[in-house]
């Protein structure tokens, strides 16, 4: 199963991108994991950036794609939990599932109508950045538990 992680913008935090790089390149020992960075909206308009983006987001799904919203009404899942999802997605014979990080803004509709899952990382609010650095470490936890090894910090 193949893992894509699909954010708009990019990581303007050197730091953090060098973090999120580093656990998607320890996922890599498990998984193919490929990051698509969307263009952010250059429109002028909170709707209008919503909807150019959403179309972004959107024309990079394949249409068989299992698609996870990142989404603070979502559910929360413990790491173990995660594990146990992935695990699930893998038995049922998901090719690609994706992981979607929407802009400062949020998702239009229709991305958030294509998601088969919605999960919430903390109900907390957290930048954009640290999100993508905490789902790749989630990510990379989750094959970790899956595989029954102890993680590397």
């Amino acid at each position: 199963m193949r893992l894509r992680v699909v954010w708009v913008g990019k990581t303007k935090d050197e730091r953090l991108r060098s973090l999120a790089g580093e656990y998607l390149k320890r996922l890599s020992r498990f998984t193919r994991c490929e990051v698509s960075e969307v263009a952010a909206a250059k429109s002028s308009g909170e709707r209008e950036g919503i909807e150019e983006e959403g179309k972004r987001i959107l024309s990079g799904l394949r249409a068989n794609t299992f698609a996870v919203l990142l989404d603070v009404e979502g559910r929360e899942w413990s790491s173990t939990a995660l594990a146990a999802e992935i695990e699930r997605w893998q038995l049922a014979g998901r090719k690609e599932v994706a992981f979607i990080i929407g802009g400062h803004n949020g998702v239009s509709r229709e991305v958030a109508e294509r998601a088969d899952a919605r999960w919430s990382l903390s109900r907390l609010t957290l930048t954009h950045e640290m999100v993508r650095v905490l789902l790749a470490e989630q990510l990379y936890r989750a094959y970790t538990i899956i595989h029954g090894l102890p993680y590397q910090k």
